[in-house]
């Protein structure tokens, strides 16, 4: 018994841990998947009525879902792609700074470290058509002004405006750390070799932080797709639907409709859009290194 428990004693000490985690990860999701084929309103004197396909067959039917889904893909999207080039840029100026690169560093992660909520509120105030700043400097260089979040014209890139100065610092943090592990050989040998300054970039720094670049990418999608806090505390969906994503419409569906069973039926889609995101992220990630293996 004792040569067992010293074989084991690793998994010994983790199994309550990891037993509590998926039961924390698998009951939600099993509950979820099971109310979502039933009908409920919320109700402690009604029971849930159970309705098969029901749910999936309304919510694929509904014009507003396919709405907040496509919205949800392209604000996913077009964020991340500026969020990438931005972060990588800046992370390659920033690793060439030798001087007060702590308090650079520290002024850039100001963003991330804010709690969503106070973030979005104080956009909202920024945004304001009356007394925001975004208006005002409008207006100082002669520029018309914009609804913008008060408009379905221009909610969209406004909120994409707000993901972006918070989320860039987590690309560039990324990239930085990758940055930093890279050895310094090989850029010296390159150097003798005659490489300037952007073949160096092009040909040698960004295929070896490809691996980080591509991380930083899966964590901010996943991340982008679930985005809540942000909209909800800025515009609630509106104005009318123009801004409602997924995560939006189901919250809707739950608590304002109290149609529990159709938001579970959301939220599983939801779920399945994020784990085909992130199986393609494994795929494409064995590819590459494979690639660099041979």
């Amino acid at each position: 018994m004792a040569k067992w428990v010293n074989k084991n004693i690793k998994w010994i000490f983790t199994a309550p841990t990891i037993i509590f985690i998926l039961l924390c990860v698998t009951y939600p999701i099993l509950y979820t998947l099971q109310l979502s084929f039933c009908e409920w309103g919320m109700s402690a004197n009604i029971p849930k009525k159970f309705v098969g396909l029901q749910n999936y067959i309304e919510i694929f039917s509904d014009s507003r879902f396919w709405d907040a889904f496509w919205r949800t893909i392209n604000y996913t999207l077009i964020a991340v792609a500026i969020e990438t080039i931005l972060g990588v840029a800046i992370a390659l100026l920033l690793g060439k700074i030798t001087r007060h690169t702590g308090i650079i560093r520290t002024v850039f992660l100001l963003p991330m470290v804010a709690t969503p909520v106070a973030v979005g509120m104080v956009w909202k105030l920024i945004y304001d058509p009356t007394i925001g700043l975004a208006n005002l400097i409008l207006r100082k260089v002669g520029l018309p002004t914009s609804a913008w979040l008060g408009s379905s014209d221009t909610v969209f890139s406004s909120l994409i405006i707000i993901d972006i100065w918070q989320w860039t610092p987590m690309v560039m943090l990324m990239v930085l750390a990758g940055i930093s592990g890279l050895g310094a050989d090989v850029f010296e040998s390159a150097k003798v070799d005659g490489a300037n300054e952007m073949q160096l970039i092009t040909r040698i720094q960004l295929p070896l932080l490809a691996p980080t670049i591509l991380m930083a990418i899966l964590l901010r999608v996943i991340d982008a797709l679930k985005t809540f806090d942000i909209i909800y505390s800025t515009t609630t969906g509106g104005p009318g639907y123009s801004s409602e994503n997924l995560n939006i419409l189901s919250y809707r569906n739950a608590f304002e409709y109290f149609y529990m069973g159709k938001a579970s039926a959301l939220l599983i889609v939801f779920f399945i859009v994020v784990l085909v995101v992130a199986i393609l992220y494994m795929l494409l990630k064995a590819r590459i290194e494979r690639r660099y293996e041979s």
